[in-house]
């Protein structure tokens, strides 16, 4: 079986390469950890979109580039490579952008898709609720029909992105009398509205990338609500399988993981560098293995999704190993700097940019985002290798 790219793939890959080493030279932006997600640089996103990069594999009539799901990993391998400030554009562009091609009208298709395309259209994710977080299905906001609008009530928790969207998906419940996971429907829809409010919540590492966001009698207009009616969990099912089996679930740490080699390498322990030491350099080898079994199976999910298939127990399996990999990079990092390990960026003694102590608090959180690895060691069991509920 040949694993190689294409020579047109690995040419993009160069050419998103030279791009991100550019600005770093420019001194536009620092590489750093969870940049996906927690970098909000909205003039990268427009340079981005310039190149041609969001919506890398959408039909061109929607100003797509036509272009494979492998060649969008190869972009988004780089972008977290480098620790690239991609979080305005990132969840429009993994995954709301497909769901509106996959269920939206032509209507909705042309007024969100080249929005996103454009580097204009910041999406984050209104899925979660207090007490509805693995169970997605017992969610409680409800979207009552008033008309040819819906008004909405609720309150979704860990918002991603929820400082700085201009829209969010939505989960909302539209029908109360069926079984709970036939009762909802799904909508994308500006934060303009009257009657949205949102609260940042600080998580442990500092930083505001996730909000509390209020809907109180927000009056939504129906063309704002995507697919079928009460559809929504099922569509949400499979464009949760996009969000699992994102490379960042991989990579989100790479600055750091790429860091910590170079810095055992040039730092010297009585006379010799930490590389000569057998655990240091055997416990590094082996992550460095882990790190390329994670790479294919992050790609093996994009050649499923190429074959047209819906890959819900790879993109479990890849996450479920991929987040288990980025917090033993994150405790090995802290166990090797020592000390140093628990320095914050702003300390003018932190090695490794202080990416350790940022990485090592948010990998806590790791195996439960995008759904517990105990969730998807169960959707694995049931629907891959056909064992009881």
């Amino acid at each position: 079986m040949d694993f190689s790219f294409t020579e047109a793939q690995e040419k993009l890959r160069k050419e998103v390469r030279d791009f991100l080493e550019d600005e770093i030279k420019q001194g536009l932006w620092k590489p750093s950890c969870d940049a996906w997600i927690q970098d909000y640089d909205p003039a990268f996103t427009k340079r981005v979109a310039a190149k041609g990069w969001i919506g890398l594999s959408w039909p061109r009539e929607y100003g797509g580039q036509g272009l494979g799901h492998v060649e969008r990993m190869i972009v988004t391998e780089e972008m977290l490579r480098y620790g690239a400030p991609a979080a305005c554009h990132w969840f429009s562009d993994r995954q709301i952008g497909g769901s509106v091609l996959q269920y939206g009208t032509e209507e909705q298709k042309e007024y969100f898709l080249p929005k996103i395309i454009k580097g204009e259209l910041y999406c984050g994710l209104g899925m979660s609720e207090t007490e509805s977080g693995s169970d997605l299905a017992s969610l409680k906001t409800k979207a009552v029909a008033d008309g040819d609008d819906y008004i909405i009530n609720g309150q979704k928790t860990w918002t991603s992105g929820g400082s700085f969207i201009n829209y969010v998906y939505l989960l909302a419940r539209t029908d109360q009398e069926v079984a709970k996971h036939k009762g909802i429907s799904e909508f994308i829809m500006p934060l303009d509205l009257k009657g949205i409010s949102r609260i940042p919540m600080v998580d442990v590492t500092g930083t505001e990338a996730w909000n509390d966001v209020f809907f109180d009698n927000v009056r939504t207009p129906s063309k704002y609500r995507i697919g079928g009616l009460n559809k929504g969990f099922y569509h949400v099912m499979e464009q949760l399988a996009f969000e699992r089996s994102g490379m960042e679930r991989l990579m989100g740490n790479y600055p750091l993981f790429d860091g910590l080699i170079k810095f055992v390498i040039e730092t010297k322990y009585n006379g010799k560098t930490l590389a000569h030491d057998d655990v240091i350099r055997q416990k590094l080898a082996q992550l460095q293995v882990e790190f390329e079994v994670g790479r294919l199976f992050m790609y093996r999910v994009a050649m499923a999704m190429e074959a047209g298939k819906t890959p819900t127990v790879e993109a479990c399996m890849s996450k479920a190993y991929a987040t288990a990999f980025e917090q033993r990079v994150a405790n090995f990092a802290v166990e090797v700097l020592g000390p140093y390990g628990l320095l914050w960026m702003d300390s003018k003694c932190a090695k490794i940019g202080g990416m350790a102590a940022h990485s090592y608090l948010g990998s806590k959180g790791y195996s439960l985002q995008a759904g517990a690895s105990e969730i998807l060691k169960n959707i694995i069991a049931q629907r891959g290798l056909g064992l009881p509920a």
